[in-house]
């Protein structure tokens, strides 16, 4: 008799699986969807109360409008307009914009060097000790240190008081109540974010990076401009986005530095509620101010690619 050739394969009998098992595992991988889904669960309600319904509330009260000293809803954009063709509304996107910007670059200019030096000049065993020295302002309340800042940049403070005793300077200058004070004390907080988050990559890098780009010719500076920099564009550029969260939402350092002459966006907002009680107003700069810090992340995801995780 002639052999009969075998036929092809059920794809549960190529996997050596019988029907049952497969249903077995469906029901293993349903139950465990069910208990991740049980852990998420609070993390996504707490979300959901606290967050994605207090913005749409928020979304929804923008498209009101102020009628004498009630809030009319009536579902239109005139709000927005307003921003955007009122000079001073729009000067405050801008105002916030430009400060942020400029602390931003500073600071990673500042932090890069300070964070290399401790990660590869100063000795492992004293590494600790020079990140708890460079993270001392976090032990400080925010309000403290902007009110010290004001005490150290006033005409009568130490700063001015020390120039002119050197002979720098014959009267003292303006600072406080300027940009430039805003700028310092932003400067003087994210640095030393920027510093932890740049050193905590560097600290990953292995050693062999350098050694291979110097066995390929490569100068220290070299090695350091086209090796180590861009591995390093990661942690500056999560420093750099948790900056420009933080610095174009605050409030406090632009109102006891900065003064009343220029106002940003969070000073615009609390104009809007203590002084005028225009709700409708302070939420659609809010919304405005939501979308700014959104296209931040986007261009920064973009950028890092982390859109194809």
């Amino acid at each position: 008799p002639q052999p009969i050739a075998p036929g092809p394969l059920a794809p549960a009998q190529i996997a050596g699986a019988t029907p049952d098992r497969t249903n077995s595992m469906s029901r293993i991988e349903r139950a465990e969807q069910r208990t991740a889904l049980t852990f998420v669960a609070p993390a996504l309600l707490w979300t959901l109360a606290f967050f994605l319904v207090p913005f749409a509330a928020m979304v929804l009260l923008s498209l009101a409008h102020l009628e004498g000293r009630e809030v009319v809803q009536a579902y239109d954009l005139g709000n927005y307009v307003k921003i955007f063709t009122d000079p001073s509304l729009l000067k405050g996107i801008f105002v916030s914009l430009e400060i942020t910007m400029t602390v931003t670059v500073i600071s990673v200019l500042l932090a890069w060097p300070l964070a290399w030096i401790i990660a590869t000049q100063v000795p492992p065993k004293y590494q600790r000790l020079a990140i708890m020295l460079a993270v001392l302002p976090f032990w400080t309340s925010y309000v403290v240190r902007s009110y010290a800042w004001a005490l150290v940049l006033g005409q009568n403070g130490v700063l001015m008081q020390g120039l002119i005793g050197i002979g720098l300077l014959d009267a003292p200058i303006q600072i406080m109540a300027t940009r430039t004070a805003t700028i310092i004390g932003f400067v003087h907080f994210f640095v030393m974010l920027l510093t932890l988050t740049i050193y905590a990559n560097l600290i990953q890098l292995s050693p062999n990076y350098a050694r291979a780009a110097a066995d390929l010719g490569a100068s220290g500076w070299q090695t350091l401009r086209l090796v180590i920099l861009p591995l390093t564009l990661p942690g500056i550029m999560t420093g750099a986005f948790l900056t420009f969260v933080l610095c174009i939402g605050d409030y406090i350092t632009p109102q006891i530095l900065g003064g009343n002459n220029e106002l940003s966006m969070p000073q615009l907002i609390m104009l809007q509620l203590g002084r005028r009680g225009d709700f409708p107003m302070a939420s659609a700069l809010s919304v405005v101010l939501m979308a700014l810090v959104t296209l931040a992340y986007a261009a920064t995801a973009r950028w890092l690619k982390m859109d194809r995780v």
